[in-house]
């Protein structure tokens, strides 16, 4: 890399970097400037600015400040108040905002659950978070209702957007509330927590993390600041709000600068850039699969056609990246990385192709982020003979690591279960009594301070830009008449992003595959589905009785190797078939799309 260069690297990562802690300077634990805050000053400066922008709809900063109230109201009704929990059970649209808005505008925590889980792992959620009441999309009340005999709170379920036999009528009870202000006895602060998100752990059940509203700043802020945003942006998000990307991260570079959020239901393909035509954005969040899903989609007149001047996001693959950003005219990717939960975050503030952060070494003592070598086979950090772990070489992979500290942007604010907390916690690091955040991904890091994702540690994978636990696909698996035991991990398929899921069975004679999709489908999201079964008469397991899956990952999918009985799942049919020759081929050319 040349003199020039290097110059604008620098400039770039320390004007990007000095932006956004210019932002974030004012949030401090005390301090009653919360998102909430922030919008009711727009709508008291710009009131008839478009806040969000959904088909045909704008809604103005006054109208979102409005509606929220009405919320805030109409949950003060209801007995609730600060600290207390709110289910939001909905697909993406604007009430959606009003709702979180409206409930955390009083100090309530909305609990975020997952619109695609069904069954135990939907009941499990809703039970983590607890509280009395939940609010629903009345797009969503039948799978609401199969679980709600499992709730042993009994919650008082309210629907919005239609009807539903059981449910109260929630768009009823907020045109009799009050679009004023609300009156609260005890003003919200930054400390205050703000949402539960749920995450996929290896554990397998979903756990629910815990976000403050001072987290929420720093992770809006730090998007906000990164692509410089301003009150005439607009930010175009297809994905679901009740992950924090886009969730929070997209929903923030609009509120906070004042800007726009163009907001669609579900991502579709075929509409994307007609949107981009139509509601003009200037940014869109993405995650790695929506780019390849572009990628891989026939042209369209206006891919080229837009007001686009950045896209931030994560999970771009470095084989697609520069065909994307050449394809479709994009003048800036940021990618970054981090968790909802965590510590460890980072930007790739100048597009360095493949990277998701960088962490130069004139900062590493501002933030704390460290590889450290580590074993595969035992799952653990290498300790050197003092004790202590082993901080990686540059371009060698291991697992990346946060320092735990009292400062904002170092802390841990872990889940609601004590347990899940402590295990995502390393003692005694690099000095006795010290802690860091284990982010459960190997990383690796180059000379120049760039980072670059590698791959996720232990059995959760990511398959449509989703989180699978395995154990939560194999408890499913393991309830099917015929299915005597189950083994899922996840495997490379070439050309997708991430691992398609995969199980090995012990079965019954009886054993029946065909119908297998339909029946494991009413207790998973689509996404957790495994794409491939493996018949085995018997599993293999280790000294301590665990299941070996090592050996499994790395024999894959492949008839020509593997002798024992192979399906996969026919997008076409929903089925489950068997997996020849001429099909593997089709798969790994890319011929069958999964």
């Amino acid at each position: 890399m040349g003199l020039l260069d290097a110059a604008r690297r620098e400039f770039i990562y320390i004007s990007s970097l000095a932006r956004t802690l210019r932002l974030i300077s004012h949030v401090k634990p005390d301090s009653t400037q919360t998102i909430s805050a922030i919008v009711a000053r727009h709508a008291r400066k710009t009131p008839q600015a478009p806040a969000i922008l959904c088909q045909d709809d704008v809604i103005t900063y006054a109208a979102l400040d409005e509606a929220a109230n009405r919320y805030a109201n109409w949950a003060l009704a209801q007995g609730i108040g600060k600290g207390d929990v709110v289910s939001l059970l909905m697909e993406n649209r604007p009430e959606y905002l009003f709702a979180w808005l409206g409930l955390v505008r009083i100090g309530a925590i909305a609990a975020l659950i997952n619109s695609n889980l069904k069954g135990p792992p939907l009941a499990h959620s809703l039970n983590v978070a607890g509280g009395a009441h939940v609010i629903l999309g009345a797009e969503l009340a039948e799978p609401y209702a199969a679980v709600a005999p499992a709730l042993p709170s009994a919650p008082q379920a309210w629907c919005t957007g239609g009807r539903a036999a059981g449910l109260k009528d929630l768009d009823a009870a907020l045109a009799a509330a009050s679009p004023a202000p609300p009156q609260i006895a005890e003003p919200v602060t930054c400390k205050d927590k703000a949402f539960y998100i749920f995450t996929s752990g290896t554990t397998g059940l979903p756990k629910a993390a815990v976000i403050t509203h001072m987290r929420m700043l720093f992770m809006m802020y730090g998007f906000a600041g990164a692509l410089n945003a301003r009150a005439s942006d607009r930010m175009y998000n297809v994905l679901p709000l009740y992950h924090s990307s886009g969730g929070i991260c997209a929903v923030g570079v609009a509120f906070t600068a004042g800007g726009s959020l163009v907001l669609r239901r579900k991502l579709s393909v075929h509409e994307f850039w007609d949107d981009c035509f139509r509601y003009r954005p200037t940014f869109f969040q993405y995650i790695g699969e929506l780019c390849r899903y572009l990628l891989n989609a026939p042209p369209s007149p206006h891919e080229r056609d837009h007001n686009l001047r950045a896209i931030v996001g994560n999970g771009l693959r470095p084989d697609i990246w520069v065909q994307f950003k050449t394809r479709f005219a994009i003048p800036r990717i940021i990618e970054f990385y981090g968790a909802t939960e965590g510590n460890v975050a980072m930007l790739n503030y100048d597009g360095k192709v493949g990277a998701v952060g960088r962490l130069p070494n004139y900062l590493r003592w501002r933030f704390p982020i460290r590889i450290l070598r580590f074993d595969l086979e035992r799952g653990v950090p290498v300790r050197g003979a003092d004790g202590f772990c082993i901080e990686c070489a540059p371009d060698e992979a291991g697992e990346a690591v946060g320092k735990i500290e009292s400062e904002a942007g170092a802390r841990f604010e872990g889940y609601t279960s004590a347990a899940d907390t402590q295990k995502k916690i390393l003692h005694d690091v690099f000095e006795k009594g010290d802690a860091w955040f284990r982010t459960g991904d190997l990383l690796k890091r180059d000379a120049q301070g760039y980072f670059y994702f590698v791959d996720r540690i232990g059995d959760t994978f990511r398959w449509k830009g989703e989180n699978v636990a395995t154990s939560e696909v194999a408890e499913a698996l393991g309830v099917i008449p015929g299915i005597r035991e189950a083994n899922v991990y996840g495997v490379s398929v070439p050309g997708m992003d991430g691992r398609a899921g995969m199980a090995a069975l012990v079965v019954d004679p009886t054993f029946d595959p065909s119908g297998l999709a339909r029946a494991i489908g009413r207790n998973l999201p689509a996404y957790a589905v495994p794409i491939f079964l493996r018949l085995t008469p018997e599993m293999e397991i280790t000294g301590t009785f665990k299941q070996r899956k090592v050996d499994l990952v790395k024999e894959g999918f492949d008839p020509s190797t593997i002798v024992t009985p192979l399906y996969w799942l026919n997008p076409a049919t929903r089925s489950y078939e068997t997996l020849t020759k001429q099909v593997y081929a089709d798969i790994v050319s890319g011929r069958v799309k999964l």
